[in-house]
């Protein structure tokens, strides 16, 4: 484990943390300009679409959590439904057994990221936000129009499926040059993406689904599939949740409801904190957590669907009597078997915001899969996610594909309030591991007490299935303790080194805490991604 204290940024009355340190800026720069967090995160999201695009982007599905200066906490589910020609029948008349993970016929949702901006800043106005439209995406539209330098990350990424992204409709002309995708600090523009969100900044974000822009979406989605109609642009909207919470030791902790997994994370942390360890870094730690994960999984999966279609109350699950029931299950000296988990590797966005006024935005936003689908719109030149993998062709499955349903969501926004009036807004990328990930950096933050930059920085570890892999294994990062790898194979685990020090899969994760007294901001992202900490 990391020897040395990392120092955190602090800032005096707001912050903003991305993943590319162009959105963090964006968001800076609202802040700075007198706008709220709210304003702040809608102008990270259209920025970080356009200088992050293999992780995000306007084609996907956000999830929100926003806390108000008053304390009330909100739920913003702008995740986007099956389209209305996406069925069963249809992929069965394709051939397919399962819907494919890329190119044509992965793309079958309609995209809600633009639904969630408009409905976040519709509340932002409620609580005192002023600032136009267009000046919250100005920054956007200067780097999609002027181009900025592809990023270290993206250009090192390794692209699952690789060759069927390249080859999906529209992708090379918008994500590559001379049919090689762009090399770091090459620079891309993206002339027709910014014609997008310009006419969205005159225009208003309804025009999205509603207007202009839904018809020339409607109109290529005609000749890519003829699966989202501008009938079903029009009919979305997004929808407000009440979020999940969990109480533990001086902290009530606060997650997205249904079809986000962010149900999982609570459990994880629940049945974790029933086991009372001490110790936060040793073999008891990582055992512990782990077999929380497995328990929670369990749950989530017979659990988590579309809101609208629900069997159980996820709520009733989350009492210290289901946590220590849970808890009490775990053999701390074996691994517990599990059948097979799903696979575990997801690419996405995490980003946070607290502003002066105390309100606070924990934010995921997502196209899946790196470059999602890998279909780009022409007319819009808006990338589309494959979020609609997630859904099954057994129409007796939890998550059936049916016109007009969400899929299940790896997507979640955590949050937490202590007791003393500290109000933490954390995540992480990294798909169906977010629960597990965010419980690390939550752990050695809240409860170790660790800097902010520290508990980001130390290696961290995932349990799960690589893609294609035919078993979970726990996977670390080189720079893990080998002495308690050791007590983890001898305890049942199978562990698998990564060959780095820093990973990718392990997610990019960020923390910002707000101290109630002063107003201070302690904040950072991870050095995994090409983000990190902005603020004023």
């Amino acid at each position: 484990m990391s020897k040395s204290m990392r120092d955190s940024p602090r800032f005096r009355r707001a912050a903003a943390v991305a993943p590319h340190m162009l959105a963090a800026e964006a968001g800076q720069a609202v802040l700075e300009a007198g706008g709220n967090a709210v304003e702040a995160m809608v102008a990270m999201g259209a920025a970080i679409a356009v200088v992050y695009p293999h992780m995000t982007g306007i084609g996907g599905d956000g999830f929100w959590l926003i806390r108000e200066p008053n304390g009330k906490i909100h739920a913003l589910d702008a995740s986007g439904y099956a389209g209305s020609g996406a069925t069963i029948g249809a992929y069965r008349a394709l051939g397919y057994e399962s819907v494919p993970l890329r190119g044509t016929y992965s793309a079958l949702t309609v995209p809600g990221a633009v639904g969630g901006w408009k409905a976040a800043l519709e509340l932002s106005k409620a609580i005192g936000g002023k600032l136009p439209l267009r000046d919250i995406l100005a920054q956007a539209i200067t780097h999609a129009r002027e181009g900025v330098p592809v990023s270290r990350g993206e250009a090192n990424y390794a692209v699952k499926d690789a060759e069927d992204v390249y080859a999906a409709p529209h992708f090379a002309d918008h994500f590559m040059l001379d049919n090689k995708r762009f090399k770091q600090d090459e620079i891309r523009k993206l002339p027709t993406l910014a014609q997008t969100l310009d006419q969205l900044a005159q225009a208003g974000l309804d025009d999205f689904y509603r207007g202009d822009v839904a018809r020339e979406i409607a109109a290529d989605f005609a000749e890519l599939n003829g699966f989202v109609t501008r009938e079903d642009l029009a009919r979305f909207g997004t929808h407000w949740r009440k979020p999940l919470q969990a109480r533990l030791d001086k902290v009530t902790i606060y997650n997205h409801p249904p079809s986000s997994q962010g149900f999982a994370q609570l459990l994880t942390l629940g049945i974790y904190n029933q086991l009372h360890l001490r110790e936060h870094e040793g073999f008891a730690h990582i055992h512990g957590l782990i077999e929380s994960i497995k328990r929670a999984w369990r749950i989530r999966d017979a659990v988590v669907t579309d809101f609208d279609h629900l069997t159980h109350e996820p709520q009733s699950f989350l009492t210290d009597e289901r946590f220590a029931e849970e808890a009490a299950a775990i053999d701390m000296q074996r691994a517990a078997k599990v059948p097979l988990p799903p696979f575990g590797e997801g690419d996405t966005v995490w980003m946070g915001a607290i502003d002066g006024q105390g309100c606070a935005v924990s934010y995921i936003q997502s196209l899946f899969w790196e470059y999602g689908s890998g279909c780009v719109l022409p007319k819009t030149g808006i990338l589309l996610q494959n979020r609609g993998t997630s859904f099954s062709l057994d129409d007796k499955a939890k998550n059936p594909l049916i016109a007009g349903r969400r899929p299940f969501h790896t997507l979640n926004p955590p949050m937490a309030v202590f007791d003393d009036g500290r109000v933490m807004s954390y995540g992480t990328m990294g798909g169906d591991p977010q629960p597990q990930i965010t419980a690390q950096t939550f752990i050695r933050s809240a409860m170790q007490g660790l800097p902010v930059s520290e508990a980001i920085d130390r290696p961290r570890f995932i349990f799960g299935r690589a893609y294609k892999a035919d078993r979970a294994t726990v996977k670390v990062e080189k720079r893990f303790d080998a002495a308690v790898v050791k007590d983890l194979e001898k305890a049942g685990h199978e562990v698998e080194w990564y060959d780095a020090d820093y990973v990718n899969p392990v997610g990019h994760a960020g923390i910002l805490i707000r101290d109630p007294r002063s107003g201070e901001i302690e904040a950072d992202h991870d050095p995994r991604a090409d983000g990190g900490a902005r603020g004023c």
